[in-house]
């Protein structure tokens, strides 16, 4: 595969080369002008951001319409000479009579708040918007500076702004009401009033008048947003040393953390950031934060490794030791994680008479070594990429057949179905083996499916019959086992694929949830991206070495499998496609680059490859810039499924993706919208999400980002690599998007040579996290 683009003409369609195959069409040169040009106009087209700007132009659009009318009318009657002054006056009253009528329209239909507003109050619900639709990411102040200026293109987590958790039901009218009077003698948008209302709760409007830096609290909102609200409130009284500010801004910055994947910042990183604010006393700021209870201090213990254990209590003290602050939400999952696995690590599991002897005795290969660890532990770790999937698949399997309450979590449907696939083909060869029926059930008349020829796969029988969940599910207590009066799942083993996608918060939950003697196997790929919650669960527990692991040998297999292993290692290896695995687009601009992503996903894999557009993914780094998911979803929707966007911005037929929960995302279809709402259907479920919550959760899905995909995969996939890209890749970024196709892969590549060198050099960013020195405190290493 080669990462250097070409300069001269590219060769026909599938042509391929020892460094992988360059697609292009024999009429790719008229095409691409007429197409590019299209592509570019479109992107002009959507350049104001958001519901309000898309309506403000809308309007421009309409009125200038009706003015080009207006004149073509005019021209007509001087030019021809055939309309007499009535007859023009006529024409001119009909066209006046048409302008008033869509006005009156307009004014019946909703008004969108916050359109009228102007000035801060404007820039201010913008920016909370932006960041709640996940149209621009969270600030974060906890990555490196960048040297220089730059064209932005972050890797964006789509992920709203951690708030703390709201009680079920809207807050009361005279809470809003009240919060509206104080926001509107501030300056700030009163549409943000059930917002603020909700995160503040009862008196909201006593406690923002009383600390309007508690502005904060709401998503999207920045320091300095916040400044001129207090400014506006306070007028004199107001000023950089306020201790409300520096406390506020503490448990901003704590946020802004938990949003990057800390779970806890070192206090002299936090202390930095808050003289950065312009904090005058970043100490007191933080000691006046933990003494109102709102961050917690620890300090946790070096790890020297070769270093002996200290004898005494003298020598303890002396020990190297970090002090940490962090938000007592992410504190508290992060010991009851610790807690939690620790007791797994520490247990002997039950043995259950003699049905773990059954389960590996009809085991083999890696499946049996996975096996036999889990017989004797009650926690174990399990890595390998997406054809390891078939040793926990084999395990399940098993232990079904012998009787055990096992059930095994996937964080997407579409993994559920992956798992699914791989183990009705486990079933089918142990049944060819041993000349009986295979151990897991299977719906009478269906065909087992191969993991590869579907998205999802298709597998034989119910996934829920077969013990295969959904995370989500399983711990919102409709999918899997039920409880026992404790309140823990009637399970035996418990098998969690995708590992790496658990956050402190959900890991905790499913941990709490386990009874004693319950075995639990974390499975996954270490090299993928992270949780897009705070945290990293599993590279902290294989780190910790508290318990056994077990590392599979089978290797994906294909030009695919060899491309992805390597980018693993840290090459970007050259990788023959003969069947055309692997395509290399080299493009020049963004613009070159959105062309070629439409023409690839609606004309070219369709008919080299076979495979519909419908079952093809557009990977891309960011939300944002010319080659975002806006601009590519824009460019892709005009070309598969052309539409008006009646639905706020929806059309029947569009690919989206729902975010039902912060850091959750699942695709689906749009069917129909109504006065309930826009109706999906995701993963063959239906659902109908209201109106209010349309903008902020649903957006169209034909473009991803990696974190969004990760979880997933796709018969196709098109990673887009724009020139605004090489500040978001990394190793693995790069492993993540290249390794959601299963049967093609297609690189738009405009990078250059910075592709090889984010998968040689830049590897995870790192994550300030406790949970690996916990356990080395409450569990032996293994």
């Amino acid at each position: 595969m080669s990462t250097e683009p070409e300069t001269t003409e590219e060769a026909g369609p599938g042509t391929p080369d020892t460094r992988g195959t360059r697609e292009g069409d024999a009429d790719a040169g008229t095409e691409g002008r007429t197409e590019s040009g299209a592509a570019e106009g479109a992107e002009d087209g959507i350049a104001a951001e958001g519901a309000e700007g898309a309506a403000e132009d809308e309007g421009a659009t309409d009125e200038s319409a009706t003015e080009g009318a207006e004149g073509a009318v005019g021209e007509g009657a001087v030019g021809a000479g055939e309309l007499s002054e009535a007859e023009a006056e006529l024409a001119a009253q009909r066209i006046e009579r048409e302008r008033i009528e869509r006005r009156k329209a307009e004014k019946r239909g909703p008004i969108a708040s916050g359109t009228k507003l102007s000035g801060k109050a404007a820039d201010l619900l913008a920016a909370v918007r932006a960041v709640e639709s996940g149209e621009k990411p969270v600030a974060t102040v906890f990555t490196e500076p960048a040297p220089a200026p730059r064209r932005p293109a972050p890797e964006p987590v789509r992920r709203p702004q951690p708030a703390p958790a709201v009680a079920p039901g809207a807050p009361a009218p005279e809470t809003v009401d009240a919060v509206r009077r104080v926001l509107t003698e501030g300056g700030a948008p009163d549409a943000l009033a059930p917002q603020v209302a909700a995160v503040l709760g009862e008196g909201a409007g006593t406690v923002l008048r009383e600390d309007p830096w508690q502005l904060l609290r709401v998503g999207g909102v920045r320091p300095e947003q916040a400044d001129g609200f207090a400014r506006a409130l306070l007028g004199p009284d107001c000023g950089p040393d306020d201790a409300r500010r520096g406390r506020a801004l503490t448990v901003w910055l704590l946020e802004q953390a938990a949003v990057a994947g800390h779970t806890a910042l070192e206090l002299p990183t936090l202390t930095a950031a808050l003289g950065r604010q312009g904090v005058p006393d970043p100490d007191a700021a933080v000691q006046d934060a933990l003494a109102e209870g709102e961050a917690l201090v620890f300090q946790d213990a070096l790890e020297e490794p070769g270093a002996p254990a200290p004898q005494d209590t003298d020598e303890e003290q002396e020990r190297p030791v970090r002090v940490l602050v962090g938000l007592e939400r992410y504190a508290l999952a992060e010991e009851s994680l610790a807690d939690g696995l620790a007791r797994l690590a520490n247990s002997v599991p039950e043995q259950a008479g003699q049905a773990w002897e059954t389960v590996t005795a009809g085991l083999s290969g890696g499946a049996a070594e996975l096996a036999r660890a889990v017989a004797g532990h009650g926690l174990v770790l399990h890595t390998g990429g997406e054809a390891a999937r078939a040793e926990p698949a084999a395990l399940l399997g098993a232990a079904r057949a012998a009787g055990l309450r096992a059930y095994a979590a996937c964080h997407t449907p579409n993994g559920r179905g992956r798992l699914t696939a791989y183990l009705a083909a486990s079933s089918e060869r142990q049944g060819e083996a041993t000349g009986r029926p295979g151990t897991a059930p299977v719906e009478p008349g269906a065909a087992a499916a191969k993991p590869g020829d579907g998205h999802p796969a298709r597998p034989a029988g119910d996934p829920a019959a077969q013990g295969v969940v959904t995370v989500s599910g399983l711990l919102a207590g409709v999918e899997g086992p039920g409880r026992d009066a404790d309140g823990a799942l009637e399970v035996d083993l418990l098998i969690v694929l995708d590992a790496p996608q658990l956050d402190v918060e959900s890991a905790a939950m499913l941990v709490e949830s386990l009874p004693d003697g319950a075995r639990l196997v974390l499975s996954g790929d270490p090299g993928v991206l992270w949780s897009a919650g705070p945290g990293r669960v599993f590279a902290d527990l294989l780190a910790a070495g508290v318990c056994p692991q077990t590392v599979s040998r089978v290797p994906d297999p294909g030009p695919l499998g060899e491309l992805v292993s390597g980018i693993g290692v840290g090459e970007l290896n050259q990788v023959a496609a003969p069947g055309k695995e692997i395509v290399i687009v080299p493009v020049r601009d963004a613009g070159e680059a959105v062309h070629r992503t439409v023409q690839l996903v609606a004309d070219s894999v369709p008919r080299a490859i076979g495979v519909p557009a419908g079952q093809t993914v557009v990977i891309t780094p960011g939300h944002g810039g010319a080659a975002g998911t806006r601009a590519l979803n824009s460019a892709l929707k005009e070309r598969l499924n052309p539409g008006p966007g009646r639905f706020g911005g929806f059309d029947p037929g569009d690919r989206i993706v729902y975010s039902p929960a912060p850091g959750r995302t699942v695709p689906g279809v749009v069917v129909k919208a109504d006065t309930d709402g826009l109706h999906l259907s995701c993963a063959g479920a239906p659902v109908v999400v209201p109106r209010e919550r349309v903008e902020g959760s649903v957006r169209h899905g034909w473009a991803l980002t990696a974190h969004q995909a990760v979880g997933a995969r796709w018969p196709a996939a098109v990673v887009v690599l724009p020139g605004d890209a090489p500040q978001a890749l990394s190793r693995p970024w790069v492993y993540t998007a290249f390794g959601r196709a299963e049967r093609h892969l297609s690189v738009v590549h405009g990078v250059e040579q910075a592709l090889p060198k984010a998968v040689a050099e830049v590897p995870a960013k790192p994550r300030t996290t406790r949970l690996a020195t916990l356990l080395r405190t409450q569990a032996p290493a293994s």
